[in-house]
């Protein structure tokens, strides 16, 4: 479980992992049309990755690779990854993939979500500081909630810059200084 009033790490933890039952469990409730809701061994669904993280930890079921972090990923990332769409595979792939590898250790995973960053970091810095406003939305549209957050960062502190560099205010008093303090003996 992570932060639990930080709303992006519940969203990441509600991203769909699959999931194999490896005993019965009743009462689930996964099936509209299974009356019983009786889920039998060996059933593969998706599950929410909260729910998936917490039976997998009771040894009811094994939780499988996301298909976001499956082979085609792995070989799209290393050709170009800068310009893969990792928003349509998973919104919150940095932090998923954090939550996967420390819950299957699977060590093909720790790599990819290493190269990938190392790959659009950069490419996501270059056009924060270098493009019009005009190519932003189709160029978002393919960065994670996280590079979007990195993005949106980089854009303010060059705009930042800008205004400083141009004749902004060059120093800012502090508020802290503004006060005084009290004498002792008063």
């Amino acid at each position: 479980m992570g932060q639990y009033h930080d709303i992006d790490d519940i969203l990441a933890e509600e991203e769909l992992v699959p999931a194999v039952f490896l005993e019965a469990v009743n009462g689930v409730g996964l099936f509209e049309s299974n009356d019983t809701n009786r889920v039998e061994p060996r059933s593969k669904v998706e599950l929410p990755f909260w729910l998936a993280s917490e039976l997998h930890l009771r040894h009811a079921t094994s939780v499988t690779i996301p298909p976001c972090f499956g082979k085609k990923t792995q070989e799209e990332i290393g050709a170009d990854g800068a310009d893969v769409d990792l928003r349509s595979r998973c919104s919150y792939f940095y932090e998923l993939g954090c939550k996967i590898v420390q819950l299957i250790n699977e060590k093909t995973i720790g790599s990819l979500l290493l190269v990938a960053f190392q790959t659009r970091y950069k490419e996501v810095l270059i056009k924060a500081h270098t493009s019009a406003s005009a190519l932003a939305p189709k160029y978002l549209s393919l960065l994670t909630k996280e590079e979007t957050k990195l993005y949106e960062a980089a854009k303010s502190s060059t705009e930042a810059f800008k205004t400083w560099r141009m004749g902004g205010p060059r120093f800012q008093k502090a508020s802290v200084l503004g006060r005084k303090r009290k004498p002792i003996g008063e």
